[in-house]
């Protein structure tokens, strides 16, 4: 399996800080954010290849700490340069499973959130399911709703509907940017952006993949802390405390 790390964004709520340098690479505690995502999960020994997706703006910051990991890690440059020419998380996807040739089960993760809980879990549980698998998160705020994907499910944790920044949420149930696609549904993200799914929200290809095949979605066994601003970030700081 490969992990797939999507690290191109341009963090810029958080500039000054990340005007020169890439938010998943602040440090939280003792680690950068990429540090605690990456040790955790390679605790599995599931994955054979880390693959980040940078911007060429902060390709040579994640090149440097990559050689100093000792998981197999590849960094991937999407030569885009401004957050208005940003290729968008599907087409980066896209873009990563082209240049390398990927052909494998893919764990698809935002490079800028830590948890409290470890990600193995949901990698067992989409083995457990031989689907490709969500998380999904109680959200009792409706606002929070309106600017995330959104998913239905039956007692099953099948996926009967995802959508993406809907002004009118189905549910309270939130999906944070973790995904696990078998290699077969890896296979259709170019079929999907050739539909006319979405391409800058990483959950827009799930939205479009649902309807296509069986979908799950696990219920979060934790907290995740998402850092946005530099308000988030020091609070992030101050609170986490690690993998439970």
């Amino acid at each position: 399996m490969k992990c797939l790390i999507l690290a191109a964004g341009y963090a810029t709520r958080l500039y000054p800080l990340t005007e020169n340098f890439p938010k998943p690479l602040l440090k939280v505690g003792e680690k950068t954010i990429l540090d605690w995502l990456i040790d955790d999960i390679d605790t599995l020994g599931a994955v054979d290849e880390y693959v980040v997706i940078s911007n060429h703006k902060y390709f040579v910051h994640f090149q440097n700490w990559a050689r100093e990991k000792k998981q197999k890690i590849t960094v991937v440059d999407d030569m885009t340069e401004t957050n208005e020419t940003r290729l968008g998380a599907v087409k980066d996807i896209q873009f990563a499973i082209e240049k390398l040739g990927i052909d494998d089960d893919l764990l698809v993760i935002a490079g800028d959130n830590v948890l409290d809980f470890s990600l193995t879990k949901f990698i067992s549980y989409a083995k457990e399911k031989n689907t490709s698998c969500i998380m999904r998160y109680f959200e009792g705020d409706r606002n929070k709703l309106r600017g995330c994907g959104v998913v239905t499910v039956d007692e099953n944790d099948k996926v009967l509907l995802m959508t993406e920044k809907s002004p009118e949420p189905a549910t309270n149930w939130c999906c944070p940017p973790f995904y696990y696609y078998t290699k077969t549904d890896a296979g259709l993200v170019e079929e999907g952006i050739e539909s006319g799914c979405g391409t800058d929200a990483p959950g827009s290809f799930v939205a479009w993949l649902c309807t296509k095949t069986p979908v799950h979605a696990m219920e979060m066994p934790g907290s995740r802390y998402d850092i946005g601003n530099l308000e988030s970030y020091e609070r992030v700081k101050a609170q986490y405390k690690g993998i439970n």
